[in-house]
C-alpha cells in the first residue's frame, strides 16, 4: 500500500542533497522516553536526550508505566520535558504509544529506552539523512551494545533496510532507541497508508521488529551505520517461562507478517530459532515441528541443523543457552 494517502509525508524532490537546513527549517521532534522503577538509568538517558547538539524545536516526553511519575524531572533542563503516565494498555507499547500520541504536534518522534544513551549528534546525523531520500517516513541507527564490562558497536552494513533485509540478522540487531519516524505516519493505520503505532495487543518482545516490517512496508527505511545509540543490554531469563514467552513473540510475528515465511532462507533461520526456544521451554515436540519446518525451508541452514540437535536433546543445557544468547543479541 502506498503511502500518498498521507498528507505532508512527501518531501519535494528538490531537497535532495541540499546543504545542512537553516534552524528555522529544522524540523520538530518529540521524543519518548517510556520508564518503569529505573530512575538513575532514566535521567542518564535524559541528559544524553537533552545535549543533544539537535538545533530545531526538542520536546521530551517521559512516560511512567505502572508507578509513580517523578515530576522533578520537569525541571532544570534547557529542552521542555512532558512527564506522563501510561493512559494505555499497561506495558512497554502502551507507554511508547502514550508518548507518540502526546507529541502529536511535532514533525517527527523518536524512541529512547531507559536503559540507553545517544551521541550528542544522534538526532542531527538521522533528520539530514532522511532529507536526503524524499518520502523517508522512518529512521534507523547502528548501536553500541555495553555488556559484561565490554562494549561491541552493531553494524548492519546497509543504507537502507526493506522487507527482505530485516529477515537477516544484521538488520534484526536494530535497536528502538535508533528509531525516528514521521509522527503522521505513526498516528495513521496501515489500513490508511501509514505505519501505525506501536503493536499493542501482541506478546511482549516482538513489538520492535514488527514496527520495523510495517514500517518497510510503507517506505523503505533509512538506516545511519554509525553507532549513534548506546545500549545498555541486558539478556532475558532463559528459564522455561523466559524461553515459552519468545516463542510466543515469534509465533506471533510470524502469523502478523506472512511474508517471512515466503522466503526460504528467512522461514529456515526463523522456524529454526523458535524450534530452539521451543526446546529450552521443555516442549520437545513443539521443537521437532519447528525443526522440521525450517529444514523443509532450507535443508542447509546451519541453523535448522542445529534446531534438530536442539529438539532431539543432543543439544541442550550451557550450549543450547549459548545458542539462544547468541539469538538474542541478534
Amino acid at each position: 500500500m502506498g503511502v500518498s494517502v498521507i498528507r505532508g509525508l512527501s518531501t519535494h524532490p528538490g531537497a535532495v542533497r541540499i546543504p545542512a537546513p537553516r534552524v528555522a527549517e529544522w524540523p520538530s521532534i518529540g521524543v519518548v522516553v517510556a520508564t518503569r522503577d529505573r530512575p538513575n538509568l532514566v535521567r542518564r538517558a535524559l541528559a544524553s536526550v537533552s545535549e543533544q547538539d539537535y538545533p530545531g524545536p526538542l520536546r521530551i516526553v517521559i512516560v511512567y508505566d505502572g508507578v509513580a511519575p517523578d515530576w522533578q524531572l520537569t525541571r532544570g533542563g534547557e529542552r521542555p520535558v512532558l512527564v506522563l503516565e501510561n493512559w494505555r494498555t499497561r506495558g512497554l507499547a502502551g507507554a511508547r504509544n502514550t508518548g507518540i500520541l502526546a507529541a502529536g504536534d511535532c514533525e517527527f518522534v523518536a524512541l529512547c529506552d531507559d536503559a540507553d544513551t545517544w551521541t550528542p549528534a544522534k538526532l542531527t546525523t538521522q533528520v539530514l539523512a532522511m532529507r536526503t531520500r524524499p518520502g523517508t517516513l522512518f529512521a534507523t541507527c547502528a548501536a553500541e551494545v555495553e555488556y559484561d564490562g565490554r562494549r561491541t558497536a552493531r553494524l548492519a552494513g546497509l543504507r537502507h533496510v526493506g522487507v527482505d533485509e530485516l529477515t537477516h540478522d544484521p538488520a534484526r540487531a536494530l535497536c528502538a532507541s535508533g528509531f525516528v519516524a514521521r509522527q503522521e505516519a505513526l498516528a495513521t493505520a496501515p489500513a490508511r497508508g501509514g505505519i501505525g503505532l506501536v503493536a499493542e495487543d501482541g506478546p511482549t518482545g516482538g513489538e520492535d521488529w514488527d514496527l520495523l516490517l510495517r514500517a518497510a512496508k510503507c517506505a523503505p527505511i533509512r538506516h545511519v551505520d554509525t553507532p549513534l545509540v548506546r545500549v545498555l543490554w541486558r539478556p532475558n531469563s532463559i528459564d522455561p517461562t523466559g524461553c515459552a514467552a519468545k516463542v510466543r513473540a515469534l509465533r506471533w510475528l510470524v502469523a502478523r507478517h506472512p511474508e517471512i515465511g515466503q522466503n526460504r532462507p528467512s522461514a529456515a533461520r526463523i522456524h529454526a530459532e523458535i524450534a530452539c526456544w521451543e526446546a529450552a521451554a521443555g516442549d520437545r515436540r513443539a521443537a521437532w515441528i519447528w525443526a522440521r519446518a525450517a529444514l523443509r525451508a532450507r535443508w542447509c541452514e546451519p541453523r535448522a541443523i542445529v534446531s534438530m540437535a536442539a529438539a532431539a536433546g543432543l543439544l541442550r543445557g550451557g550450549g543450547l543457552r549459548a545458542v539462544l544468547c547468541r539469538h538474542q543479541v541478534h
